[in-house]
């Protein structure tokens, strides 16, 4: 069992850290050169993919069902989706050459909510975790609850890396509950961030600041691992350590619009005030980041 790497994705708030890029009166960027994502030919994850749900610590049945669904809204289905929807979202993807259209769907999940480990996992510990399943062509997600820390967490939100099993290599991805930890760095927009301008956050679209801010950075890291799930597909920098992947590239951009600070135009639900840019299967909404387009080498939002 190994890793070849773990990609620690930028938090969301970091984008405000930039602010010396913009002029605060009238939000202008200052001109950047084109991002441009190299493919290093290495294999890339395609077809029908398996996304294992391992939940660490005590998660609530509805919290559950917003992550389960928000995976399975990423396949289109036969009943019709009202757009921007999040299987539109994931359709980028189809656009990075070599990968094709992919389809993931939520297989197994596993409840471990004896704290086994306990409340302080190391990186070794999320390796035994994604240890669990040995399933060719899944990506093993674990998920941490809100009162389990995990080493360089809040630093990082989440993580991908893999794992081998003989021959095989199993993509895995750890994405932790910030709500009680660092909501500002790791549930930006709808908590106020840690730096940058203090303007009032957006309200949750499905009514909870730290699952709705783990589907913005596993989003971020599915994008990733299909992208670049073994430190040879798309990527910026040097192989040691990728600067940017698929969805990092556009950290803190969701809606047309954005500046560091200000995550762009979105959708606001008349009813309950929330913010979001994406439809999900049972009725679910969810505020998905931008993700880079490698046909127009640049950000593209849903809305």
């Amino acid at each position: 069992m190994s890793s070849n790497y773990n990609l620690a994705i930028l938090c969301s708030n970091l984008f405000a850290v930039l602010l010396l890029l913009v002029n605060p009166t009238v939000g202008e960027l200052v001109q950047q050169q084109p991002l441009i994502l190299k493919y290093h030919n290495g294999e890339l994850l395609k077809g029908h993919l398996t996304v294992n749900l391992l939940w660490y610590g005590t998660f609530t049945p509805i919290q559950r069902s917003i992550i389960v669904d928000f995976i399975n809204s990423l396949t289109p289905s036969k009943a019709t989706t009202p757009l921007p929807s999040a299987a539109t979202w994931w359709k980028t993807t189809e656009n990075y050459k070599g990968l094709g259209s992919s389809a993931p769907v939520v297989g197994k999940q596993i409840l471990l909510q004896d704290y086994s480990l306990g409340k302080y996992l190391k990186n070794t510990h999320l390796l035994a975790l994604a240890s669990k399943v040995n399933d060719v062509a899944s990506i093993n997600v674990i998920l941490t609850a809100k009162d389990v820390t995990v080493e360089g967490f809040c630093s990082r939100c989440g993580t991908h890396g893999f794992t081998r099993f003989g021959k095989n290599r199993i993509p895995y991805i750890w994405v932790g509950n910030s709500e009680t930890q660092c909501p500002g760095q790791c549930a930006w927009p709808f908590h106020q961030p840690i730096y940058g301008p203090q303007t009032a956050p957006l309200v949750a679209p499905n009514g909870d600041v730290g699952v709705d801010g783990m589907i913005i950075n596993l989003a971020t890291l599915l994008a990733g691992t299909v992208t670049n799930p073994f430190n040879n597909g798309y990527f910026q920098g040097p192989v040691t350590a990728p600067s940017y992947e698929a969805v990092s590239a556009c950290t803190g951009i969701f809606g047309s619009g954005a500046y560091p600070g200000y995550p762009g135009r979105v959708i606001t639900d008349k009813s309950s005030g929330a913010s979001y840019n994406a439809h999900g299967v049972n009725g679910r909404k969810y505020l998905l980041p931008a993700m880079w387009d490698p046909q127009s080498s640049a950000c593209k939002t849903l809305v």
